[in-house]
């Protein structure tokens, strides 16, 4: 019995498939998804997720966000979610770039939203940078 992976974020639902499993990053470490496993929700963290059909593998950069399985349904709500074709690592490095800048040349009394935010931005996009090269 397959599973049924549905990946969406506040903007576009990125990925919506059956497939045979999925190991998903979280804040306590991977965890892998097979047909039958346990209800759960957990919190995605800034990583790879990996899904596996018919025995080939597909890489999904994800950051942030929660996962909920129940039954043979996971559910991925991601803060940000690209899959491995669509980076642009030329729009990804230039991302990073300004991020990192904008951090450097932040007050010391930066407002904490915004210092996440830019901590984020510049987490995800060395997890899209790192999916991206590592398919060389």
């Amino acid at each position: 019995m397959p599973l049924t992976l549905e990946i969406v974020t506040p903007e576009a639902r990125v990925y919506s498939d059956t497939i045979d499993t999925v190991v998903i990053p979280t804040t306590e470490g991977e965890i892998g998804i097979l047909p039958g496993h346990i209800p759960l929700l957990t919190r995605v963290a800034d990583g790879e997720l990996r899904v596996t059909k018919g025995g080939v593998e597909s890489l999904l950069a994800v950051g942030g966000g929660f996962a909920q399985i129940e039954g043979d349904t996971v559910s991925v709500l991601a803060e940000q979610a690209i899959t491995a074709e669509k980076i642009d690592e030329g729009v990804v490095e230039a991302a990073l770039k300004r991020a990192e800048e904008q951090l450097k040349a932040a007050p010391a009394n930066i407002d904490t939203s915004e210092l996440e935010r830019l901590q984020g931005a510049i987490r995800f996009a060395g997890v899209q940078l790192a999916l991206k090269r590592r398919g060389r």
